[in-house]
């Protein structure tokens, strides 16, 4: 683990831009306590509320709650589409900052762990920086819902296979980014399968990624969670395989193109044998459809090789972009 400097909210450089953005939807019971604890841990930052087309009280109470925190900057967006990759996209676009912090408004993660997660970021030895919920119990001890566990664990352990990582916990909400990370981050998910994009796009561009343990507590009585284990666990996994499909094809296709392989040698093995034994051929159904699983073996691993190819050219871009980026931004400012 990367050991930072001891640096906190309130000492950040003058001239670094620190937003917290919270996506929010029927969120009234809990946004005012939010807004006000991250306010006492980071007065000088930006509050940014994306009411996510809530049919609650949610945008009117973020907005009087920040109207009477002293000295609060504050900005309330409005986001109709419903998702919160819809929301986070909204103030990635908007937003203009140095540092990025992505929280839920559910009350169940703690202001009081910023400080820890924004150091590593403010001295330049991470680009994101993930809220570990799992490294003190903290989540298996207040999550009520097993099936959450073993979804977040499968997502995991599916991630660190198929990528190459050693990450702990693929699904947490509260982030801390830098201002190239979130400018490179196209956002192409529309709900709670954000968390798996944002890891697997840091993963893919070889971005710093740093976990540290956090607390975490279950929302409060009577404010219920709008996640649902199948739907959104069933989304989850369709966005790991369509991320899959796009960033690795070689694996894909690759895999695709093995299992037509093995099929045709398994079902041709019978003419064959055969063949070799009568000189003829009785079975000519199994024989025309091992001939065609053999041609899609061959051509799905053609494609696999030309996307391969592709993937490569597009990473190799991204990483001119970002070379520009973080060239532009260590530029002295006029």
């Amino acid at each position: 683990m990367v050991k930072s400097k001891t640096l906190s909210p309130s000492n950040l450089p003058l001239a670094m831009e620190l937003a917290i953005i919270l996506p929010a939807y029927n969120e009234a019971k809990t946004i005012a306590s939010t807004l006000r604890d991250f306010h006492a841990a980071a007065p000088q930052a930006l509050l940014c509320v994306v009411d996510n087309n809530s049919n609650d009280d949610t945008a009117r109470v973020a907005a009087e709650t920040c109207a009477a925190l002293p000295g609060c900057r504050s900005l309330v967006l409005s986001e109709k589409r419903q998702g919160k990759a819809f929301a986070m996209r909204r103030a990635f676009a908007v937003v203009e900052a140095d540092v990025y912090v992505m929280c839920d408004a559910d009350s169940t993660y703690s202001a009081a762990d910023l400080a820890a997660l924004l150091a590593p970021v403010i001295a330049d030895e991470a680009d994101m920086v993930v809220g570990d919920r799992h490294a003190e119990g903290h989540y298996l001890r207040e999550n009520k819902r097993p099936l959450h566990n073993f979804g977040n664990n499968l997502v995991r352990d599916l991630i660190n296979r198929l990528f190459g990582a050693n990450l702990h916990d693929i699904l947490s909400g509260y982030r801390v980014f830098t201002r190239t990370f979130v400018k490179s981050f196209p956002v192409l998910t529309a709900g709670f399968e954000l968390e798996t994009e944002i890891t697997l796009h840091a993963v893919d561009k070889r971005f710093r990624i740093l976990e540290l343990p956090i607390s975490y507590q279950d929302r409060p009585a009577g404010n219920f969670s709008k996640l649902s284990t199948f739907r959104d666990g069933r989304k989850v996994l369709l966005a790991l395989f369509s991320i899959l499909r796009y960033n690795r094809p070689l694996f894909f296709f690759g895999t695709i193109a093995t299992i037509f392989a093995l099929c045709g040698l398994a079902i041709g093995s019978l003419p064959v044998v055969e063949y070799y034994h009568t000189g003829l051929v009785l079975h000519i159904p199994s024989a025309i459809l091992a001939s065609g699983l053999m041609v899609s073996a061959f051509i799905t691993s053609a494609v696999a090789l030309v996307l391969d190819s592709v993937v490569r050219i597009h990473r190799h871009d991204a990483e001119l972009r970002l070379i520009d980026m973080e060239t532009s931004r260590r530029l002295p400012r006029h």
